[in-house]
């Protein structure tokens, strides 16, 4: 199995690149075109802020290419939130596949921003999930949340119920760091792997 892992000047991409090399998939970094295309499937993982990084997929043009793509494709952390439609982080136009909004979290009783730590994920709906994973624990690091929606595919709760998880169509995401989650982000790259 080919799997791409875009690298497009996020932090944070080597981390996944470990994590296959954990689950026995020699992955490669590249934002050669042809190989993103070629690839059976595609991780868009990041850490970031969403305008500059928004300014490097455009001066690539690898926002055309992500949105073009029809293999599974899946996004952590920024990847996820550049996905969606917009985002408050510097009122930043995003790649649109998902037609949601990333907003910042405005704390109501003192909590700190960014979210860091475990939290549990709940209402599981999509293939990245078995249902033994109903309520398990993964790690979160961000200050911006994709907001509950129609395309929300597991929910965690950190000063409101937000989106840990997307999917539309072939395009999956994930708030949260599998590769930073342990044997339960194992076994979530081990569900995307396999689609």
């Amino acid at each position: 199995m080919k799997v791409t892992i875009i690298d497009y000047n996020a932090g944070n991409v080597r981390s996944v690149l470990f994590a296959m090399e954990r689950l026995g998939i020699n992955a490669k970094l590249s934002r050669d075109p042809e190989q993103i295309q070629s690839a059976d499937k595609v991780i868009f993982p990041g850490v970031g802020e969403a305008s500059t990084t928004m300014a490097y997929l455009r001066e690539h043009r690898l926002d055309q290419l992500i949105r073009s793509l029809r293999q599974p494709v899946l996004g952590i952390c920024l990847g996820m939130q550049l996905l969606c439609e917009y985002s408050e982080e510097n009122d930043t136009p995003c790649l649109g596949v998902i037609p949601q909004k990333v907003v910042k979290f405005r704390p109501k009783h003192g909590e700190k921003v960014p979210h860091m730590g475990w939290n549990s994920i709940t209402n599981l709906s999509n293939g990245l999930f078995s249902t033994d994973l109903e309520k398990e624990f993964v790690y979160f690091v961000h200050s911006y949340y994709v907001e509950n929606g129609p395309f929300t595919t597991a929910t965690s709760n950190y000063i409101l119920p937000f989106s840990a998880a997307v999917q539309k169509d072939n395009f999956f995401a994930t708030q949260f760091h599998p590769e930073k989650s342990g044997k339960i982000g194992e076994s979530i790259l081990n569900n995307f792997l396999k689609m």
